[in-house]
């Protein structure tokens, strides 16, 4: 047979587009349209249908970056309109859509002249049946249309002004396309269907397989039958011609994927908050749409944050989605306060994740979710099971990893070990998308790609278009009930996540192991990326650790009965957690997003303040004493864990001495030595009197390199840019300085540098009885496409760094014996980052930053410089052109001769700056815990407003731990409980009524209930 397939194809592409998408609609008839812009921010239904609506033309220009523009749509059907057998008749409203994906442009949602939502209007969705309007023949409704601008430009990541109201210019970006009363005519929007399926299906087929030209030739005769200018008379014919292919049964060993709808929102990004907002209720006001047409569909939502916003500001959209919750359609997953990243929030911020977001589906929806679902979130960090599971959950979701660069996954179902030893059941959708339309092409690939063939049978399919929002449409439950069971084909059903756990685990009984973090190779610089939104985060989560603890401590001590602000604390704890949304903490947003989080973080800053001052002067009453309120979990400077009390000043003053041009601080612990051009050229503890650093080189070495990915810039930090570096050791002054800021500090060396068109100040110090010494750098950042670092060359032989990671740390090889070990060049830690040898180590810890990496090197004698570099700033390009340019101060502080121990201490003193209070009596600390490994996270009241004091504590140096913790006030019991402070099991744990004794695996989390 002669091979004519594709003159087939290309015959059944023109026909599909050029004449059965036009007769989708067999006639049309315009609306009357009238408008009204609104000034500046958007306004509340009621609110702009009090305005006056002016005519428009269709056609119109219209939209001016991020404006809004009230469309009035009026008319009347045409009498017989939608009588005739499959006709329907519809409102099309076509906005001005490009061909870019929904939720990146333009987009719109109908209102109904009484206040409700109808439903939402995008690219892919641009219809409203007539019979949702409820106002009989008659047409007369609104549009509330969004002009957000294409941010994404066509993803060539190059600057642009869009992401910030000030530079994005008034220009109209849109035209008004068709604005219509139409007939539907559903033979011809059935065979559209039919055809797309099978078409996609045949083009994934091998070309040796019967089955590929079975379909080609049946839309040949599809083909044949019809009549170019009789569609709608010929489509019943066409699909007739089709039935037999589309009834054939589909391989009894066909792969199984259980498609549930989903609708990935960005809580930010290329748009700021208050646009993610508005995408919520466009989504959600569809899906709710889809529901009542097809009652059979089943819609997974994550972000308790996006629903309390539907709550807020669209309640008559939230009963619905409460209704729609009730009956199993609308199913909530994730139980996270929003989808956040797991690499950069600190332990408690990970935990009340999960406790604010399961409480807020329990309480306002009755659900518990058992599943954490973080699909696009960017690496996965390794406590993560742990925290997980004490939540009440069991599964996790993810397809993120399949965007590695080097290397691939080697399971799609698996069991993954946390580093306390916690086992999560895991699955990558092989489909590798959340934001799938149930093509042809992708159910093809979620098939061949799945690995674990042969021990499991299925897998999920997240589909509905996501990132910017638009979720499911109809065409895709069309395509899902055409590939229930097609020859060729995967097997799909609709269901919910939970459902194909439950099918997955049953089956699927010896799970392989992943151990450890799941590292993306991918997306490093957001680590890095707008440094003044990491340093707000880090700054708040030690802010809120305060108030909560001397909130707990004044509710407890005083004798009036001090008032616990748990309203003003769950406010302030959910604006941060939704600060640690994936796009935002990251850095990787436009910059009105970041404008947004600043000024958040300063209003939670004044907040937690004001509230930490209010419980300090009821706990310590008037006087003139001065207090150091003492936040750590550790002893500092003679004042216990958790207490307030007279600080006890070193003994011993730091001796400064001037030497060539530089400078020798020694305060009896540590002697650190800089060069004229402070460069940092000893660093000895004198308890081992061993020189820190490699011989021949230099410590506080900032280092500038070029910094330009080859996509992705805020995201992305490409290996090569280690080929570009400019030193920065030569200073421009080095001076010593007496500073007053520093009560304990003898003097300050501050050292004046240059990088490029940036003004560095550095001040080096070096407490009175501290183990290490301080770096702030204050940089005036004026650079584009450059990353600047701080290194530490050091005399250690280490084979393996430690990085600080919720509720204990990590480790990685220092060596890149393998792909999986190079393609981690930059890494993660949040306080701190250890490096040692048998007997010696050194820590190197941080106020603000999470981006590191470690190198090592073997000399010429003989020995081993391990090097350890903090990424202080970067000047990406796309998408904030200004990203991190202005003023930063970053603080480093270098401690050797330390244990793992030294490290978890440095970390929370760096990170919990000394706070003074006067007044007139001490307070002694709530709980004392007997063993130092053994750390306390939070001190808090309970959630449930019954006065009992909740404790967490987790098990910080990696190895067996035993202890008691003991409450110092009046108890009746002590009990075990979850995240949610519900009673559980607690293995290791023996409780008394006023204490518990611990006996703790490495890195195990713990929360305990004090009941008063």
């Amino acid at each position: 047979m002669h091979d004519d397939r594709r003159i087939t194809e290309v015959r059944l592409d023109r026909f599909m587009r050029e004449r059965v998408e036009p007769a989708v609609y067999t006639r049309s008839v315009p609306l009357t349209l009238t408008s009204w812009d609104v000034p500046d921010e958007p306004v509340s239904v009621m609110e702009a249908l009090r305005h006056d609506f002016t005519p428009l033309e269709h056609g119109a220009p219209w939209g001016q970056p991020w404006g809004t523009k009230w469309l009035r749509l009026r008319g009347e059907v045409p009498d017989s309109w939608g009588t005739a057998p499959d006709t329907a008749v519809e409102i099309v409203v076509d906005l001005g859509f490009t061909r870019e994906l929904p939720g990146f442009q333009c987009e719109g949602i109908a209102w109904r002249p009484d206040g409700t939502i109808i439903k939402a209007i995008s690219p892919r969705n641009q219809y409203i049946p007539l019979k949702l309007l409820g106002s009989g023949m008659a047409v007369d409704f609104y549009v509330e249309a969004a002009a957000n601008p294409d941010v994404a430009q066509g993803w060539v990541f190059a600057a642009m002004p869009y992401g910030d109201k000030a530079t994005a210019g008034r220009d109209p970006q849109y035209r008004l396309g068709t604005i219509a009363i139409a007939e539907l005519n559903q033979t011809v929007w059935e065979l559209q269907q039919d055809v797309w399926t099978l078409s996609g299906l045949m083009h994934e087929l091998p070309m040796e397989l019967p089955r590929r030209h079975e379909i080609l030739r049946a839309l040949e005769r599809m083909l044949d039958v019809m009549d170019p200018d009789d569609v709608a008379g010929t489509a019943a014919a066409g699909r007739a011609a089709l039935a037999e292919v589309l009834s054939r049964p589909a391989y009894a060993s066909a792969h199984q994927l259980v498609a549930t709808g989903h609708a990935h929102i960005d809580s930010a990004w290329l748009w700021p908050v208050r646009e993610t907002i508005r995408k919520c209720a466009r989504t959600f006001s569809n899906v709710v749409a889809l529901m009542d047409e097809f009652p059979d569909f089943v819609f997974s939502c994550s972000s308790a944050q996006q629903l309390a916003w539907m709550k807020e500001f669209y309640p008559e959209l939230f009963g619905r989605i409460r209704e729609k919750v009730n009956a199993g359609q609308f199913v909530p997953v994730g139980g996270m306060w929003v989808e956040s990243d797991t690499n950069m929030p600190g332990g408690e911020a990970m935990a009340r994740q999960f406790i604010e977001g399961k409480k807020f589906f329990l309480d306002e929806l009755g659900v518990e979710c058992r599943e954490a679902w973080l699909p696009d979130s960017f690496g996965y960090s390794a406590a993560l099971p742990q925290i997980v599971k004490a939540a009440g959950s069991k599964w996790f979701l993810t397809q993120k990893i399949s965007w590695n660069q080097v290397n691939r996954m080697p399971h799609h179902t698996f069991n993954w070990e946390g580093i306390d030893g916690t086992r999560l059941f895991t699955h990558f959708p092989p489909v590798d998308t959340y934001n799938s339309e149930l093509s042809g092409r992708e159910l093809a690939h979620a098939e061949r790609n799945y690995r674990d063939h042969g021990r499991g049978t299925v897998s999920l399919i997240p589909f509905g278009y996501g990132d910017g929002g638009g979720g499911p449409t109809r065409e895709m439950i069309a395509a899902a009930r055409r590939t229930a069971d097609l020859e060729g084909s995967p097997k799909v059903r609709i269901g919910t996540a939970a459902s194909f756990f439950a099918q997955a685990q049953d089956e699927y009984a010896s799970l392989p192991v992943w151990v450890g973090e799941m590292y993306l190779e991918l997306h490093r610089g957001t680590y890095t990326s707008q440094a003044k939104t990491k340093r707000g985060n880090r700054r708040s989560e030690h802010l809120l650790r305060e108030a909560e603890l001397w909130c707990a401590t004044a509710a407890v001590r005083t004798a009036g009965g001090y008032a616990y602000p748990a309203a003003e604390l769950k406010r302030l704890w959910r604006l941060v957690l939704l600060q640690q949304f994936h796009d935002i903490l990251p850095g990787s947003s436009i910059a009105w997003v970041h404008q947004d989080a600043e000024r958040n973080y300063a209003a939670i800053s004044e907040g937690l303040e004001a509230i930490i001052a209010g419980a300090a002067r009821a706990l310590l009453g008037e006087g003139e004493r001065q207090f150091l309120l003492n936040a750590a979990p550790h002893e500092r400077n003679g004042v216990p864990a958790l207490a307030a009390a007279e600080p006890v000043r070193a003994d011993s003053p730091v001796a400064v001495t001037e030497s060539g041009g530089g400078y020798i601080l020694d305060n009896g612990r540590v002697r650190a030595v800089l060069d004229a051009n402070g460069l940092l050229v000893s660093l000895i503890d004198h308890a081992t009197g061993r020189e820190a650093i490699a011989p021949g080189q230099f410590g506080n070495h900032l280092e500038l390199h070029r910094d330009t990915p080859n996509e992705w810039d805020a995201w992305d930090i490409d290996e090569f840019y280690r080929r570009n570096v400019t030193s920065l050791a030569e200073a421009r002054s080095v001076t010593l300085e007496r500073d007053p800021r520093l009560e304990s500090a003898d003097a300050v060396v501050v050292v004046e540098r240059l990088a490029g068109a940036s003004a560095i100040t550095q001040r080096i110090s070096l407490e009175a009885g501290s183990g290490s010494l301080s770096i702030l750098t204050s940089v005036d950042w004026q650079e584009r496409e450059k990353l600047l670092k701080i290194g530490f060359p050091l005399d250690v032989r280490a084979d393996r760094s430690a990085s600080e990671t919720q509720f204990g740390h990590v480790f990685r090889p220092t060596h890149t014996n393998t792909s999986w070990e190079a393609a981690k060049f930059e890494i993660c830690a949040h306080r701190w980052i250890h490096v040692g040898e048998p007997g010696y180590g050194v820590a190197v810890s941080n106020a603000s930053s999470y981006g590191h990496d470690v190198t090592r090197s073997v000399r010429d004698d003989g020995g081993t410089t391990t090097t350890v570099r903090t990424s202080l700033l970067r000047a990406p390009k796309y998408p904030d052109p200004a990203a991190d340019r202005g003023r930063h101060e970053l603080l480093v502080t270098v401690m050797p001769g330390a244990a793992i121990a030294d490290a978890v201490e440095e970390g929370y003193r760096t990170n919990l700056a000394p706070r003074m209070v006067q007044g007139a009596n001490p307070v002694s600390p709530l709980f004392t815990v007997f063993n130092q490994g053994i750390v306390v996270e939070a001190v808090k009241l309970a959630e449930d407003g019954s006065g009992d004091v909740i404790v967490r504590l987790y098990e910080s140096l990696g190895e067996r731990s035993e202890g008691m913790v003991t409450a110092n006030f009046d108890t009746k019991e002590v009990h075990a409980v979850d995240l949610l402070e519900r009673p559980v099991e607690g293995p290791g744990i023996e409780a008394g009524r006023d204490s518990a004794k611990l006996r703790l695996r490495p890195f195990q989390l713990v929360t305990l209930r004090f009941v008063r």
